[in-house]
C-alpha cells in the first residue's frame, strides 16, 4: 500500500471515530408529552318528560227547565147563564170573556188573533177540535205559547147529545190527551159543539176537572160565508147583546179577524175589560 493510500485510510478512520463520539454526546430528543386536555363530557340536558295535560273540567250547563205556569188568582166564576161574575159582590161587573171556536185552522188567522189580543192586553179561550189539532199540531203550540188557554171542543164537530156514553168518552178524552202531549197541560174548559150536551157529558167534563160552558153572547159570525159576510155585522151582533159578564162566542174566521180590533176598541170605550180565563174558577155557581 503506498503512502497516499495509507494517509487516506487513516483520514477516513479518524472521521468515522469523530462522528461516533459526536453522536454519543448528543442528548436524545425529549418527547414532549402533551398535557392532557380535559375533555368536557357534555351531559345532555334532561328532556322533561311530557306532563299529562290536565283533563279540562267542562263548565256545567244549566238544565233548561220549563217555567212554572203563572199562578193567577181566581177572581171570577161562571153562573148558570154562562155569564162571568166577579167573586167579590162589589167587584167590577163590566167584564167580558172572549172565546174562539173550531180551530186551529190557519197560522195567519191564529197569529192575527193573538196579535190583536196582545195589543189590547186581552186573553181568550181557543176551543179546538181534535181532528184539526191532529192536522196542525204546530198551531196548538203557537196558541199555547202565546199565553192563551186552549179549550176542549170535542174531537169531531158533531152533536154529542145523541152519542153513546162510550163515544162521548172518546170525544172528550182524545182531545185531553193530544193537547197534554203537545203542550204539557190538559184543557180546563169544555164547550160542546153547537152548545149541545147531556147530563152524562157534563159529569164527564167535571170528572176531567174542566168547566163546562156554552155562551151568553153570540157574534153569529158562523152564519156568514166566504161570499156573504160582513165584519161590521159581527161587531153589531156582539154590541147588541152586550151585558156585564158577556161570554162572547166567536170563531176562527177571516171576517171575525177583520172585526176584532175594532170590536175590542169599542168594548174598551164603553168601559169593559177582558177577563183572563185563568182567573175563572172551574166550578159553576
Amino acid at each position: 500500500m503506498n503512502k497516499k493510500a495509507s494517509v487516506l485510510m487513516m483520514s477516513v478512520m479518524i472521521l468515522l471515530a469523530a462522528c461516533s463520539a459526536n453522536q454519543t454526546k448528543i442528548s436524545p430528543i425529549e418527547t414532549t408529552s402533551s398535557t392532557p386536555v380535559a375533555v368536557a363530557t357534555i351531559t345532555p340536558s334532561p328532556v322533561p318528560s311530557a306532563t299529562p295535560a290536565a283533563t279540562p273540567v267542562p263548565t256545567p250547563v244549566p238544565t233548561a227547565t220549563t217555567p212554572a205556569p203563572e199562578v193567577v188568582k181566581k177572581e171570577y166564576h161562571m153562573n148558570k147563564n154562562y155569564d162571568i161574575v166577579p167573586n167579590d159582590p162589589n167587584g167590577n161587573k163590566k167584564i167580558v170573556l172572549l172565546t174562539f171556536d173550531d180551530g186551529p185552522k190557519e197560522q195567519a188567522m191564529n197569529q192575527a188573533l193573538i196579535d190583536i189580543l196582545k195589543k189590547h192586553n186581552a186573553k181568550a179561550i181557543f176551543f179546538l177540535n181534535g181532528y184539526r189539532i191532529k192536522q196542525k199540531p204546530e198551531l196548538v203550540k203557537l196558541i199555547h205559547n202565546s199565553g192563551n188557554p186552549i179549550g176542549n171542543h170535542a174531537w169531531d164537530h158533531e152533536n154529542l147529545k145523541s152519542m153513546t156514553n162510550e163515544k162521548i168518552d172518546q170525544q172528550v178524552d182524545d182531545v185531553q190527551k193530544i193537547v197534554k202531549e203537545l203542550t204539557g197541560q190538559s184543557p180546563e174548559f169544555f164547550r160542546p159543539p153547537f152548545g149541545s150536551g147531556n147530563d152524562y157529558l157534563k159529569t164527564k167534563v167535571k170528572d176531567n176537572k174542566m168547566l163546562y160552558m156554552t155562551w151568553s153572547n153570540g157574534s153569529l159570525d158562523w152564519d156568514m160565508t166566504n161570499k156573504n159576510n160582513d165584519s161590521g155585522k159581527v161587531i153589531e151582533n156582539v154590541m147588541k147583546q152586550l151585558h156585564g159578564g158577556s161570554n162572547i162566542l166567536m170563531h176562527e174566521l177571516p171576517w171575525t179577524v177583520k172585526a176584532l180590533d175594532t170590536l175590542l176598541t169599542q168594548l174598551e170605550e164603553k168601559g169593559y175589560s177582558f177577563v183572563d180565563p185563568n182567573a175563572i174558577e172551574l166550578e159553576m155557581k
